[in-house]
């Protein structure tokens, strides 16, 4: 592993740390901790940013869209909100059959991303 890639790899997961720690910290009002939490995840959202940008820049690669990533990124995105939709109405709002039923929905969207990415043979 060269030297870069360590470090690529180390700032990463700090920033991603941050960022959840950030949202734990918004989101969970026994820690009452809202105000410091926005400030940790914007730290970790402008270092994970940071991080794409340099990385983007030192590949010296000419910015392009590559539309059918951006397709498979967007609905392994949906496939999770769905996912997590089912947890919420399971957990949160007290729905248990429909929250099973939703996240069944959302786990076999997920499962959809592995012939989609990787493909069938």
């Amino acid at each position: 592993m060269k030297k870069s890639t360590f470090v690529n790899l180390i700032v990463g997961v700090v920033a991603g740390l941050l960022f959840a720690l950030g949202m734990c910290m918004c989101l969970l009002p026994e820690w009452n901790a809202f105000n410091q939490g926005v400030v940790v995840t914007a730290v970790g959202g402008i270092a994970l940013l940071a991080q794409a940008i340099v990385v983007f820049v030192r590949s010296g690669k000419k910015f392009q869209i590559n539309w059918k990533l951006t397709g498979k990124i967007l609905f392994g995105t949906l496939a999770a909100l769905v996912l997590g939709l089912g947890m919420c109405m399971i957990m949160v709002w007290n729905l248990m059959l429909p929250g099973i039923v939703v996240g069944v929905v959302g786990i076999i969207l997920l499962l959809c991303l592995v012939p989609m990415c990787i493909g069938l043979k």
